[in-house]
């Protein structure tokens, strides 16, 4: 084995000869920059819709509004109120009252819905209002 180790030789090509890479200054510093805002931003209306966050906040803000669930009216004289299930606790909501997590304010009760405004925040940081609307909900038939 010792003859046969001497006499066999292994045929490894040689490498490739390496070219050089030619050397290119960067020249991209007069281009946009991805990271920067390329748009100058508008100036905020001073006179524009925004949430007063300065008052107490309402026991149903806390729950997002597709969580609440109106399942009744009452009526008292001329006075409307919502019934409103959040968590398995009922309350009562009124026209003026807070609700939803998007300082929601409700603006009219019939008997068959509630509208709210809401005020949610776009992509510019300005307040849009939104209008939502909460139906009343039809008894369960297998509920007692």
């Amino acid at each position: 084995m010792d003859e046969q180790a001497k006499t066999m030789r292994g045929s490894v090509k040689p490498l490739p000869e390496i070219k050089p890479y030619a050397v290119v200054a960067y020249s991209a510093s007069t281009l946009v920059e991805p990271f920067r805002a390329s748009r100058i931003e508008p100036e905020k209306a001073p006179g524009g819709v925004r949430p007063d966050t300065q008052r107490r906040k309402e026991p149903l803000e806390a729950y997002p509004l597709e969580s609440l669930k109106m399942v009744g009216v009452m009526r008292q004289n001329k006075a409307v109120n919502a019934l409103i299930m959040a968590d398995k606790s009922l309350y009562q909501v009124k026209v003026g009252n807070y609700m939803g997590q998007n300082f929601g304010i409700v603006t009219s009760i019939s008997d068959t819905s509630m509208a709210l405004r809401e005020l949610v925040e776009d992509v510019n940081g300005d307040w849009v209002e939104r209008t939502s609307t909460l139906m009343l909900q039809e008894r369960q038939e297998g509920r007692k």
